[in-house]
C-alpha cells in the first residue's frame, strides 16, 4: 500500500497541485474586470453620499433606514454590474484592439460569451429586485441608468456620434438620485443638484481619458471627440463643462460655509489646471492630469458632503 504521508507531501510539492489556486485567483482578477469593480466603487461612494444627504434633509436617521441602505447598495452595485459586463460582451469586437482593454475575459476568452451574456443578464435583474426591494422610485431610476448605458449608450450612440459621453452622462449621474430616493421617494432640489453635479463631472472626466486613448479609439472608429474634432476643441468643451458647475456648490449652501468654499475651490482648481491646458506643450500629461483630478474631485466632494452633515446626527 501507498503511503498516505508521502502521498500527501507529494501532492504538496507538485507544481501542478498550485494551478488550480493560481487558476482561482486569475479568474477572480478577470470577474473583476468584467463587471468594472473602479466604476461600482466610485457609483457605490456617489449612491452613499446621496442616501446619507437624504437623511440629513428629511431629518431621520441612519438606523430608521439602515436595511434600506443595505438593498439599495446591493441593488446598485448589482445593476452596474450587469450594466457593465453587457457593455463588455457587446463590445468584444472592438476591447481586443484597445491595449487597455484587450486583456479583459471577453477578449481572452476566460470566460465564454454565453457565460457572459448570463453573468450580464443575471446581474441586472438581481440589481433590479434588490432596489424593488429598497422602493419603486429608487428601483425605477436604477433600471433608467440601466437602460441608458446599455442601449442609449452601448448599443446605439457610442459608435455613431461624438455626443456618446452625454448620453452616458445620464447613467453615470443617477446613482446620487438612487440613494437619494431610497430615503426620500420625493423630489428636492438638492438632490437634483446633485445629479446635476454628477451630470456635469461626466464629460471633463471621460474626454480627458479619450485624449489619452485618442490613438486606440481612433483605430477601433470610435468617434470621442478628440478622434473627431482634435484636442483644441476638446479642450474647450472640458473649460465650458467645468465653467458650469462653479455655480452649483451655492445651491447647496444649507451644508455650511465651509463646504461650499471646498468645493468652490476644487470648481476653481479644476479650472485653473483647465485653461493651463491651452498653454501645455504635452497634452497627454495634462490630459493625465485632468483625469486624476476629476477622480480625486469626486471622491473629495463626496466625503465632504457626508462630514459636512454629520454634527446634525449627533
Amino acid at each position: 500500500m501507498n503511503n498516505p504521508k508521502a502521498i500527501e507531501t507529494t501532492s504538496i510539492l507538485d507544481p501542478a497541485k498550485e494551478q488550480p489556486t493560481e487558476t482561482k485567483t486569475t479568474l477572480w482578477a478577470d470577474f473583476l474586470a468584467l463587471i468594472k469593480i473602479g466604476i461600482i466603487n466610485s457609483n457605490l461612494m456617489t449612491t452613499f453620499a446621496g442616501f446619507w444627504l437624504a437623511l440629513f434633509y428629511s431629518n431621520t436617521t441612519f438606523f430608521d433606514h439602515w436595511q434600506s441602505l443595505i438593498f439599495v447598495l446591493l441593488g446598485t452595485g448589482f445593476v452596474i454590474a450587469g450594466g457593465c459586463v453587457l457593455n463588455n460582451y457587446y463590445d468584444r469586437d472592438i476591447d481586443q484592439k484597445m491595449s487597455r482593454t484587450k486583456k479583459r475575459p471577453t477578449v481572452t476568452g476566460t470566460l465564454s460569451n454565453a457565460q457572459v451574456l448570463r453573468i450580464g443578464i443575471g446581474f441586472s435583474i438581481l440589481g433590479a429586485m434588490f432596489l424593488l426591494l429598497t422602493n419603486v422610485p429608487a428601483a425605477v431610476t436604477g433600471i433608467f441608468g440601466w437602460f441608458v448605458y446599455v442601449v442609449l449608450y452601448t448599443m446605439w450612440s457610442k459608435r455613431r456620434y461624438t455626443l456618446n459621453t452625454i448620453v452616458g452622462s445620464f447613467s453615470g449621474a443617477v446613482p446620487p438620485l438612487i440613494g437619494w430616493l431610497a430615503v426620500d421617494p420625493t423630489f428636492h432640489p438638492v438632490a437634483f443638484v446633485f445629479f446635476l453635479i454628477m451630470f456635469i463631472w461626466q464629460t471633463p472626466h471621460f474626454l480627458a481619458l479619450a485624449m489619452m486613448k485618442v490613438k486606440e479609439y481612433k483605430a477601433v472608429g470610435i468617434p470621442m471627440l478628440p478622434v473627431v474634432h482634435g484636442f483644441s476643441i476638446t479642450k474647450r468643451q472640458i473649460l465650458i463643462y467645468i465653467l458650469c458647475l462653479l455655480p452649483l456648490p451655492f445651491y447647496l449652501s444649507s451644508l455650511g460655509t465651509i463646504f461650499m468654499i471646498l468645493a468652490t475651490l476644487l470648481n476653481v482648481g479644476w479650472v485653473v489646471l483647465s485653461v493651463r491646458g491651452f498653454f501645455m506643450k504635452d497634452d497627454m500629461k495634462w490630459a493625465k492630469w485632468m483625469f486624476i483630478y476629476s477622480i480625486n474631485y469626486l471622491t473629495i466632494l463626496s466625503i465632504a458632503m457626508v462630514v459636512a452633515t454629520l454634527p446634525s446626527f449627533f
